[in-house]
């Protein structure tokens, strides 16, 4: 080998020893934390445990109004969907029976009364013939006799008009609360038998969710506690009610009262109450630390050369406001917390 070719490989080793070096050596971060950009460093922390519980949202006020008589329908003034006022007509039932017989009470009220004021008046008359020795103790005892019956007979008698009234009561149909129609059941010219639903009305401003819950969770809950919910996904504040055993006593049922007065949760939607259960450890983080790209949710986490955007699982909002981190960052971990 000549000279000339030895310092030719000597020149082609160097170059080759410095491009390992270069290769080597960490990149440039692709995020680079910028310099006093908000951090914080993930803590383990105490929050209360929450036992959520499932159930439906019903109106506290229903009522599926019915009547007494048997007769036909003579009108329905309302339709499904009408706000109806308390007291408000809402259907007629033919009442003609009641009112034939409405007619012979009236007759025997009349003879009830005449009976009685003739007993008064022979009564006063024996009283006076009696004093004066006129007439004997036994005609006295007679006559007031009579007008205890006769007494008797008309309080029967105005008892049995009162009782038709309450009956003729049943041949109109009226909103016992005001609400909406929810349910009409028949129409004019159908037949009416007793108990059988004529219109349903419900009021949607308080809704009532029941659930059932073991017996550690109801333990400590008091009337009028306020209680997390939701009803298909909105928030919720819904007042304890009470909290009752059933018959075995392995479940009780939780009932909470969310007032609705605006309508804006709808009757029979499904709906969740959150039931304070001890306490439990969890990672909260700031809502502005999250980083949101499509439906996946991400955290910054700072590293020894910038930052990594990490997926993470979250859950419930708490306060401050902040956020639960059910998996993807652990205790230590270090996240930015401003606008990236």
């Amino acid at each position: 080998m000549t000279r000339i070719q030895g310092l030719a490989l000597f020149l082609a080793a160097l170059l080759a020893g410095c491009g390992d070096g270069n290769a080597g050596r960490s990149a440039v971060p692709a995020n680079p934390v910028a310099s006093g950009a908000p951090t914080m460093t993930v803590r383990d922390a105490t929050i209360t445990a929450t036992f959520e519980a499932a159930g439906v949202a019903e109106p506290i006020d229903r009522a599926t109004l019915s009547t007494r008589l048997t007769g036909s329908v003579i009108a329905v003034l309302v339709r499904e969907g009408d706000r109806v006022k308390r007291g408000q007509l809402l259907a007629r039932i033919d009442a003609r029976d009641v009112e034939a017989k409405r007619t012979q009470v009236d007759a025997g009220i009349a003879a009830a009364e005449a009976i009685y004021q003739d007993a008064q008046t022979q009564a006063a008359r024996f009283r006076a013939l009696y004093a004066d020795s006129a007439a004997t103790r036994y005609q006295l005892e007679q006559v007031e006799t009579g007008l205890a019956r006769a007494d008797a007979g008309l309080r029967t008698a105005r008892a049995s008009r009162a009782e038709l009234d309450a009956v003729g009561a049943y041949a109109e149909i009226r909103a016992s609360f005001a609400g909406m129609v929810t349910r009409r059941f028949v129409d004019p010219g159908a037949f009416a038998s007793p108990g059988a639903p004529i219109v349903e009305v419900q009021d949607g401003s308080r809704l009532r969710i029941s659930v059932t819950v073991p017996p550690r969770v109801s333990a400590g809950l008091k009337r009028g506690a306020p209680l997390e919910a939701s009803i298909e996904g909105r928030p919720a504040v819904a007042v304890l009610e009470g909290a009752v055993p059933s018959p075995t006593g392995a479940v009780y049922t939780v009932n909470a009262v969310v007032e609705n007065p605006k309508g804006e949760f709808l009757a029979g939607s499904a709906a969740i109450i959150r039931i304070p259960d001890g306490t439990r450890s969890a990672i909260l983080i700031p809502a502005s630390a999250l980083v949101q790209e499509g439906d996946l949710t991400g955290v910054r986490v700072k590293t020894e050369t910038g930052s990594e955007l990490r997926w993470v699982k979250t859950g419930a909002a708490g306060t401050d406001p902040t956020i639960e981190v059910l998996s993807g960052l652990r205790a230590g971990d270090v996240i930015l917390t401003g606008s990236h």
